[in-house]
């Protein structure tokens, strides 16, 4: 009986460390970033643009600040001005950046104020009326940001023209955009379609230094496109892990905003050489230093000083990489690493937690959940650190290094609609994860490989060179899902592609009868 209880206890702690802040893609996903939203990266997709005559092009969004409350007022979601977030390119496969395109905000307070009993006195919004147009009067804060491409290593890497610099305006040259404030309510932007008509004055066309091609740039907030049942899961996966695909359990994303950095860049721009492979991370850094006021001056980010060199606290590549593989004490140094050191994480990857999770859940009741037993797991190498054979891996550098990133093959072609959300195993090559786009579904992949899809796909002769057979994975063919399903059709067709941001106004009243505990 002791036994028992010893084991069974054990099982209930692996399995509430893995799951306390698994799943939601990168949201929260480390105890440090907890406290610092407005740099908690949450998710990153690539993938070739698929807006009607954009082919050349890659999309790439990088979304920030989770769990966004439409009616999250009055201040609402504004970027930190004294933040640097990144977007990195590694375009010869060695781990280490190529391109970086370095993203810093500013915000200016107008001060407006109102004549209140002879006295002119501040108002406390972030609007004194209706908003149209960039930058109108009405607007009581202004939320501005920068581009720079430095080529090399981010930090020492050529930040000068005509290779590298900002990123300016196509119409009138300027290196100085307008940040859209978030969608407040249909009464300030003057109807239901208002924000869109606002909001999409803010997507610019961008000169690119060393680039003969204009992109196109565009920083907001948008709907939360990332799908999963994300309550279910933190309760320790309290749901059926081979039932219904879709309809099974509710998107508990659905009512959320996020932050969005939206990059549209041409491929030729991109790659280097006959490679077409190109990988991709996001990072977010703030200064070493801070200093609180203990009676801050007046005006915006007045309450704090900040000073020394940078400090990278947040870092996203592929899905769900730091919530369901690496281990509780190493998440906030994960964060701060680069994929160029990855081999300090192998463990995680070649011998991971959470397939002995699933099994240790849910075998009791159903025989056919069974872990892989291939060790070390060189297929999970595989998809998180090299890239899928004859799919998304480098073939053209001999060297190329081990390294968690977002890869996509540029030669792909597009797969504009239908796209199917489980990618390549759908047997659509343009999807994850060959790069990512917003409609795949990613939690449902992600339990499927690590339960030992690629296993049975690679078939006894292995295809995909990933260093395993069929009969490693007794569980690889099974359908493992979350229940959670959303498809192309949910999101746009044209930059930035994510939909717009739930209404400030938003509030569906609760039904009829309804008690609460």
């Amino acid at each position: 009986m002791k036994t028992r209880f010893v084991r069974s206890s054990a099982v209930a702690l692996l399995c509430t460390a893995a799951t306390a802040s698994s799943f939601a893609s990168s949201h929260r996903e480390a105890p440090f970033i907890t406290g610092q939203p407005k740099v908690d990266g949450t998710d990153l997709y690539m993938f070739r643009s698929y807006e009607s005559g954009r082919s050349g092009f890659v999309t790439i969004l990088a979304d920030y600040q989770p769990f966004q409350d439409p009616q999250g007022g009055p201040n609402f979601f504004m970027f930190d001005p004294n933040a640097l977030y990144e977007i990195h390119i590694d375009n010869n496969g060695d781990g280490v950046e190529d391109l970086t395109f370095q993203i810093k905000f500013k915000n200016t307070s107008k001060d407006a104020a109102l004549p209140i009993g002879g006295k002119n006195v501040k108002i406390p919004l972030i609007n004194s009326s209706t908003i149209s147009g960039v930058n109108p009067a009405t607007l009581n804060v202004r939320e501005t940001f920068t581009v720079d491409l430095v080529r090399g290593k981010s930090r020492m890497g050529t930040r000068v023209a005509p290779a590298a610099g900002p990123l300016t305006n196509a119409a009138g040259g300027s290196a100085t955009f307008d940040k859209p404030v978030d969608n407040i309510g249909d009464k300030v932007f003057g109807s239901t379609t208002g924000y869109k008509t606002y909001a999409d004055q803010h997507i610019y066309g961008v000169n690119i230094p060393g680039c003969s091609t204009p992109g196109k740039v565009f920083v907001g907030q948008r709907k939360e496109p990332f799908y999963i049942a994300v309550g279910k899961i933190f309760d320790l996966i309290n749901l059926n892990p081979l039932g219904a695909e879709t309809g099974g359990n509710n998107n508990d994303l659905e009512g959320k905003n996020v932050s969005t950095l939206a990059l549209e860049l041409p491929i030729a721009c991109l790659t280097a050489g006959s490679e077409p492979v190109i990988g991709a991370f996001t990072t977010a850094s703030l200064r070493q230093g801070r200093l609180i006021n203990g009676v801050p001056a007046s005006g915006l980010g007045n309450s704090s000083k900040e000073g020394g060199a940078w400090a990278q606290v947040s870092r996203v590549g592929m899905p769900l990489v730091n919530e369901v593989i690496i281990g509780l004490g190493d998440k906030d140094k994960f964060n701060a690493s680069r994929p160029v050191d990855d081999a300090t994480f192998l463990d995680y990857v070649t011998n991971p937690v959470l397939p002995a999770v699933i099994e240790s859940l849910f075998k009791p009741v159903n025989p056919a959940v069974v872990a892989p037993t291939n060790f070390p797991r060189t297929d999970l190498v595989n998809v998180f650190l090299k890239g899928i054979f004859g799919v998304n891996q480098n073939t053209t550098n001999p060297n190329a290094k081990p390294s968690e990133m977002l890869r996509l093959n540029t030669s792909t072609p597009v797969k504009a609609s239908p796209q199917n959300p489980l990618g390549v195993a759908g047997g659509d090559l343009a999807g994850f994860p060959n790069g990512r786009r917003p409609g795949d579904d990613v939690v449902d992949l992600s339990l499927r490989v690590a339960m030992g899809a690629l296993c049975t796909l690679t078939g006894a002769s292995d295809t995909f060179k990933v260093g395993c057979k069929p009969s490693d994975a007794p569980a690889g063919g099974a359908p493992f899902t979350d229940g959670v399903r959303k498809t192309d059709v949910n999101y746009d067709v044209k930059f930035p592609y994510l939909t717009m941001p739930l209404t400030g106004n938003l509030n569906p009243p609760a039904a009829a009868g309804t008690t609460f505990p």
